[in-house]
């Protein structure tokens, strides 16, 4: 992969709020090699040929055989061994590769569910946590396809809360086999599954443990019923059932990890997901874009194409903004994930053990993707509908599936709301440990608000200079209200969880926001300045939208805790850190709709 040398500064999670990230340590999509690209050309050229000519044949399927035949199809050309090393059957490629096949992959409606959870929830469990036999007896399988893999984790009982759930594993009196009883709801790939990846706690002497335990559960084992498919408001064609564990037999040796680590697997694995599941929205994004662009170059209405209309101009700016950053952000993280891994083989640090250290380390900006990604497809596929008018309400549109697909991404890998909650709680709980110095930081704003602003015009003829100048203040700003939260509520923060998702929604628009500026910049400094031109109005468009966001978030905070001259103080404050000098968005935006208009795609 085409990465500058240093760019091998590795980041702490969490970090880019107290820490001036330069463009050369970014990785940015326009780096993909050419090998990468022919990796993501291949996974859409098999979604052309195999998924998007049978989506309505997939929804519909009354069997698991359709769906299970295209897994098969895909483990042929390789796509589901993509993380898996070369030495267990699959191509050992790194994290940000992995996040392109999640993107090119993830415009598959229901079948890249299937996917995305043989390949992620379903596989990597195995190849992070298990042991050599387990990895040499069942990763070969399911990177080729021969084996299909579920995760089951969810319970009736147990949705965010995933560590309460009831299935309990009882040692035989042999010493041989865990029996395993409970009920697992909402499991993709449920019908076909060959392996399940089960979480359970163990029952001994009338008393379950505290903490899951992980087993690997073959299909062949016995003891497992299932439900029929549920009926769902979307990604109909993904196998979605209650499966029920009825004193299924597992030999000891297929427990994953050790015992009471269940907890902390889900936890992993689902950062991992988390990420993915933002390139994977990231392409669906684009295909909806796609359709929205060549149907306002189509659709005629008082004599011309609504493309031409500034309404419709200003939709299709909007939603090319929100995948630019999301695609900016994305490859961000991914690129950080490899550096942390490499750093830590480094230090030999073993290969399973670095990718889970560098995951857990940049959790927080795992959380961050998996929002901003889902709800950047959200907006998308809404706009989308819009472009279409009537006809995006008919069933016969594209815009009816997307609409109903795009839905579950929100609640996918830990609700938006749990992920906000998380980002601050993460964020807070390391500044505790002293592996982030937040507090510093947040008492020099705090002073900073009580003195004279620096009036000093002194221009700065860099490239971004005032637009990062821009981002520095909303960090400080975020900085200001989390550390006057803390102050006021202490251990009892927890309970205001509309003020943490207000600071949450800050720190997305300032990561995504920093995100775009950092791509634009080192494209600039790789192309040149002609070439870049439509790229700075993305930039200029999205850092602006940020602003408001934060602004907004930022009142809402402050509003719900702080009074009198408090309140007066931090507004002001707020006020301050969220200037920006004002720009003709509007003629931004129409010079991005027109490229997208003249191209008749997304071509950023």
């Amino acid at each position: 992969m085409a990465v500058a040398e240093d760019n091998k500064t590795t980041i702490k999670g969490g970090e880019f709020l107290i820490k001036e990230t330069s463009a050369s340590q970014v990785f940015i999509p326009e780096e993909f090699t050419e090998e990468q690209k022919m990796i993501a050309d291949t996974c859409r050229d098999f979604l052309n040929k195999e998924i998007w000519p049978r989506l309505d044949e997939i929804d519909q399927a009354k069997s698991t055989e359709l769906i299970s035949g295209l897994m098969d199809k895909a483990g042929e050309l390789g796509l589901l061994g993509t993380a898996v090393p070369e030495e267990y059957g699959g191509f050992g490629m790194n994290f940000n590769t992995s996040m392109l096949v999640a993107e090119a992959t993830g415009a598959g409606n229901s079948f890249s569910v299937a996917l995305s959870a043989h390949t992620g929830i379903g596989t990597l469990p195995i190849l992070y946590y298990g042991d050599e036999n387990q990895k040499t007896k069942y990763l070969p399988k399911l990177a080729s396809g021969e084996w299909k893999a579920a995760y089951c984790l969810t319970e009736p009982d147990s949705g965010s809360d995933a560590n309460s759930g009831k299935t309990k594993a009882v040692l035989t009196g042999d010493g041989k086999y865990y029996a395993i009883t409970g009920q697992k709801m909402w499991i993709t790939n449920g019908g076909f599954a060959d392996i399940f990846i089960v979480f359970a706690k163990i029952e001994e002497n009338g008393k379950s443990d505290k903490n899951l335990t992980a087993f690997i559960i073959e299909k062949s084992f016995g003891g497992i019923t299932m439900n029929e498919p549920e009926h769902k408001m979307g990604i109909k064609g993904s196998d979605t059932r209650q499966i029920f564990f009825n004193d299924c037999l597992v030999p000891i040796e297929n427990m994953l990890s050790e015992r009471e680590n269940g907890f902390k697997i889900a936890v992993n694995i689902l950062n991992i997901g988390r990420i993915k599941l933002s390139a994977a929205a990231l392409g669906g994004a684009k295909l909806v874009a796609k359709q929205a662009i060549n149907y306002a170059n189509e659709r005629k209405q008082f004599g011309t194409t609504i493309a031409n209309f500034g309404a419709i101009k200003h939709k299709l700016a909007e939603i090319a903004v929100g995948m630019f950053a999301t695609e900016s952000a994305a490859y961000r993280v991914g690129q950080n994930i490899d550096d942390l891994i490499a750093a830590f083989q480094e230090k030999g640090m073993p290969d399973s053990q670095s990718k889970l250290k560098a995951l857990e380390e940049l959790a927080i900006e795992c959380a961050i993707m998996k929002v901003h990604g889902s709800e950047v497809l959200d907006f998308v596929v809404d706009e989308g509908v819009q472009i279409y008018g009537g006809m995006g309400f008919s069933a016969d549109a594209p815009m009816d599936r997307a609409y109903r697909d795009s839905r579950i991404n929100r609640i996918f890998e830990g609700t938006n709301e749990i992920n906000r909650l998380l980002i601050v709680d993460m964020l807070l709980k390391r500044t505790m440990k002293g592996q982030l110095d937040l507090m510093g930081p947040a008492t020099a704003v705090g002073k900073e608000i009580l003195s004279i602003p620096d009036f000093n015009t002194d221009e700065d003829e860099t490239l971004f200079a005032a637009e990062k100048k821009v981002i520095k203040n909303l960090k400080k700003s975020v900085l200001m209200i989390a550390g006057a939260a803390v102050q006021k509520f202490m251990m009892k923060l927890s309970e205001e969880q509309e003020i943490i998702m207000n600071v949450a929604d800050m720190i997305i628009e300032i990561y995504a926001a920093e995100s775009v500026l950092l791509r634009v910049e080192k494209r600039t400094n790789l192309l040149g300045v002609d070439a870049n031109a439509l790229h700075k109005d993305i930039a200029v468009i999205y850092l602006h939208s940020a602003v408001e966001k934060v602004n907004n978030a930022g009142k809402a905070a402050i509003t719900s805790f702080a009074e009198s001259d408090e309140l007066r103080v931090m507004l002001m404050g707020l006020k301050r850190f969220t200037k920006i000098e004002p720009v003709n968005l509007k003629d931004a935006r129409r010079r991005v709709a027109d490229e997208l208009i003249r191209k008749n795609e997304y071509v950023f």
